[in-house]
């Protein structure tokens, strides 16, 4: 089994166009408080899974909650969901839009949960996709050995169960604070322009840069 890295990081993708929304709230929240709340985004998920996440998934470490109530981050860039957004043909995802508008934002793992223990923030992951009903959920960063790291840094994803372990998951309740973004990779130059601008009055500035690694 692969070791656990000594400083992980986790991403969330997102459409370029919810970052102003991003910046303006002063983080990213989950599916159930955009909800509520009756915010607009640029959705690029898959509808069934995110009902799915919502009102079937339930996190065993905290009860009477879903998945659909957490901010849900990837241990790697360049994740299998964004394979299918660049693909652009799978029945369950409406968005067209190819790989090129889509960002990642990066956060460092053990600052994030520093911040969340220290501010009685719920957070967990999965060892797998957290909208499957067979994936295992943890609390505690003694526990990331469950994670199947070869899995997560493998680039070849046709075996299913390198499939399965590179989805796993990373997820806070509620809401994800944007001072804990560090870094915004970007799939080319043109896009990371735009992302500057948009983010020009933002009070915290993530670094930039244009990573062709983390894109197909």
């Amino acid at each position: 089994m692969t070791a656990v890295p000594a400083s992980p990081k986790i991403y969330h993708i997102t459409h370029i166009d919810n970052l102003p929304s991003i910046a303006t709230n002063a983080g990213l929240v989950s599916d159930a408080k955009r909800i509520a709340s009756s915010l607009s985004s640029s959705l690029v998920g898959m509808s069934t899974i995110k009902e799915r996440r919502l009102n079937q998934i339930a996190l065993p470490c905290y009860p009477g909650t879903t998945v659909g109530q957490y901010v849900p981050f990837y241990f790697c860039p360049r994740a299998i969901m964004l394979y299918i957004l660049h693909r652009g043909n799978h029945p369950e995802v409406s968005y067209r839009g190819g790989q090129q508008p889509i960002v990642h934002l990066q956060a460092d793992l053990n600052a994030v949960i520093d911040w969340a223990n220290a501010h009685n923030v719920r957070w967990a992951f999965s060892n797998g996709n957290a909208g499957a009903y067979v994936t295992s959920f943890y609390n505690h960063p003694a526990q990331l050995s469950e994670i199947d790291w070869a899995a997560v840094m493998s680039t070849d994803f046709r075996d299913a169960k390198v499939k399965e372990g590179k989805q796993a998951e990373f997820l806070m309740f509620d809401r994800f604070p944007w001072d804990l973004i560090e870094k915004i990779g970007t799939y080319s130059g043109t896009i990371a322009g735009r992302v500057k601008r948009i983010l020009g009055s933002a009070g915290h500035q993530p670094v930039i840069a244009v990573e062709p690694t983390w894109y197909y």
